[in-house]
């Protein structure tokens, strides 16, 4: 479950379908929880909030509202059974919710870690931009709404110079000019945007139109306000007239100083560094998304799509590391498709319908753009195999890859693309795709249980690396072998589970710093439960876990570890449908195993339907990276679950 109040008020479901809140009324007495950040608030409090003149039964109006938030927000709990999200506490109401799963909580603790430390400058990015309008929308005519609208607004302007500040101080900005323009315009009182501004354009090569700016902020402020600058502006002036303003911290991005790339240099600079992980990883994506952003601008459909589809970085994951940037440009070029016509060149067709199908992630998709990536990585399959070019081609099939998680037990369906990927890849020397077509065949046979070809796949995979610079391969193999180590621990002469525990951690602390946080977060945890299942011990319980995306399917063995039975059963009937992921037949397995272990028959049986067409394989292990055993063994034991009378 998250709830985001950063534009209008809404509540998604954890695989991104939205909750319907009800009226005007229920989503404001949601906000009006989500502004007191976890604290109760009186019901006299919301009653005063919600109305200027509270009607004579206000207070059962209220609470009207209350249970069917409760109902909205919580549809499978029973009806005896406590809520969990929207709680009664004193004489209020509180909501109960992890501060990630909240957007607003995430913006100001993400803010809050940038002025600690710049190294959260990525994040502080990512935060800004999933704002989608003023905070708490749809509320209106609320004094507490105005409020805090006021109070956020101010925060994402500090924020938004925060971040520029930071990315001038490091060396980088000069494409920061055209967003604080726009936020000069919008806020001419701001002094400090004002300086980031003529900053930007001095390290753009621009000093005549950096100078300009700053008299520009002088004679507003004198003019209007009959104020004289502070000293940091005048300082920036005498430092630039002088040439002597300090050039920022070491250049992290590959421009040199004074030089201004292009959409399509910038992109194929962008697809380069990709590959070697890390920050230049996290600097890629960034760019490439600003490469698209300029070529929008030039209003050239051709160029857009072009520079769309020119980022062909082989895709292996299903959750996004950064949701909001995958759905910038999956929209970029779906606008671009659209304005493209039917009768636009094939190749450019297939490079934005496979840009759709990669960059959508199965993990966060709603249903309807589950459907729109699957079709669009059909259309760009059947395009382009109609096309001499079969760098297109293995585009194309990444994208099928990606969208061939439709449901539990498709590892030999995956393992078909990974092959044919292999070989186009290896007769056309796309040494890139090479490695992709590996990896994929690596996780086909640790998903079926072949470790032996699955090492093949990971030894041959690692040469290639070697030669491309792709030192993100060896992170990857790095947890496959730990999952082997894993399986090992079962058998007899193999490592202990403790040695098994250890290799995960080693891995654990290499994939930190990959820059691949929608592969990274918890998935440590998850390869711990899934040890200590192989072993029939409970789950691990240590309150510094993050279980990340996981959460809703491991809490439930996490409480009953934790003795603590009927919360588990609340949080098992709580469970959604897992999402269509490399991790699907993992999260069935763990619902199973809490159906079991609780005796919920239905439950037992939907987890039964759900992983029948698994049977051959192992759970979780379709990732490479962890593994809770054969399906077979949790399939079993829900069938006997679920027919036991």
């Amino acid at each position: 479950m998250r709830i985001d109040v950063l534009g209008v008020v809404r509540a998604l479901r954890e695989d991104g379908s939205p909750v319907d809140l009800g009226g005007p009324r229920h989503r404001e007495v949601l906000a009006r929880l989500v502004a007191a950040e976890g604290r109760m608030v009186t019901t006299d409090a919301l009653v005063d909030d919600l109305w200027t003149d509270p009607p004579p039964r206000a207070v059962g109006a209220l609470r009207t509202f209350v249970a069917a938030l409760r109902r909205a927000l919580e549809p499978d709990r029973p009806p005896r059974n406590p809520p969990h999200v929207i709680v009664t506490e004193g004489p209020g109401y509180a909501l109960r919710l992890p501060r990630d799963d909240v957007d607003v909580c995430r913006f100001q603790d993400t803010l809050a870690r940038a002025r600690r430390t710049p190294d959260a400058v990525t994040d502080l990015g990512a935060a800004l931009a999933a704002w989608r309008g003023p905070a708490y929308a749809d509320v209106t005519g609320s004094a507490w709404a105005q409020r805090e609208r006021t109070r956020l607004e101010e925060l994402r302007w500090e924020g938004a110079e925060l971040h520029a500040r930071i990315l001038l101080d490091s060396g980088e900005g000069a494409g920061l000019v055209a967003e604080l323009g726009a936020h000069v315009t919008e806020h001419p009182w701001r002094e400090p945007a004002w300086e980031l501004l003529a900053r930007a354009l001095h390290r753009a090569g621009r000093q005549a139109d950096a100078l300009a700016t700053l008299r520009r902020a002088r004679a507003m402020l004198v003019d209007q306000l009959g104020l004289d600058p502070g000293a940091g502006l005048q300082r920036l002036e005498t430092d630039i007239l002088n040439g002597s303003v300090p050039p920022g911290g070491a250049r992290t991005a590959w421009t040199g100083p004074g030089v201004r790339l292009g959409p399509r240099t910038t992109v194929d600079l962008a697809r380069t560094l990709a590959l070697a992980g890390g920050d230049a990883l996290v600097h890629s994506r960034r760019d490439r998304l600003a490469a698209i952003q300029a070529a929008e601008r030039t209003g050239d459909l051709a160029l857009t799509a072009r520079i769309i589809g020119a980022y062909d970085v082989p895709a292996l994951w299903s959750r996004a590391d950064i949701p909001e940037q995958s759905r910038a440009v999956v929209a970029a070029a779906e606008r671009t498709l659209t304005a493209l016509g039917p009768g636009s060149p094939a190749h450019l067709s297939v490079r934005l319908l496979a840009t759709i199908a990669v960059e959508s992630r199965s993990a966060d998709l709603s249903g309807t753009e589950q459907r729109r990536a699957q079709q669009a990585a059909r259309q760009a399959e059947a395009l382009a195999r109609g096309l001499a070019d079969p760098a297109l081609l293995v585009f194309a099939l990444n994208g099928v890859f990606l969208q061939s998680f439709t449901r539990p037990g498709l590892a030999t369906v995956r393992d078909s693309i990974g092959a044919e990927i292999l070989g186009l890849a290896t007769r056309h020397e796309l040494p890139d795709f090479a490695v992709l077509g590996r990896l994929i065949r690596l996780q086909s046979a640790s998903a079926l249980g072949d470790l032996d070809a699955a090492a093949s796949h990971a030894e041959a995979a690692e040469q290639l690396a070697a030669t491309t610079e792709a030192p993100l391969v060896s992170v990857l193999t790095g947890w496959f072998r730990a999952r082997a180590a894993a399986t090992r621990s079962t058998e007899p002469g193999g490592p202990a589970a403790a040695t098994a525990a250890a290799h995960f951690r080693a891995a654990e602390g290499a994939l930190r710093t990959a820059g691949m946080p929608g592969l990274h977060r918890g998935l440590f945890p998850l390869a711990l439960l899934g040890l200590r299942l192989l072993h029939d011990r409970p789950a691990p319980t240590g309150p510094d876990l993050d279980w990340g995306p996981y959460r809703p399917w491991a809490r439930p063995l996490v409480l009953l570890a934790q003795d603590r039975r009927e919360e588990a059963r609340a949080a098992l009937a709580a469970v959604p449908e897992p999402p269509r992921d490399h991790m699907q037949e993992a999260m069935w397995c763990l619902t199973a195993r809490a159906a079991v272990r609780l005796g919920e028959r239905g439950v037992a049986a939907r987890a039964e339907t759900a992983l029948r067409g698994a049977c051959a394989e192992h759970a979780g292990a379709a990732s490479g990276m962890l593994t809770l055993g054969p399906v077979a063994r949790y399939l079993a034991e829900a069938q006997a679950c679920a027919a036991a009378g």
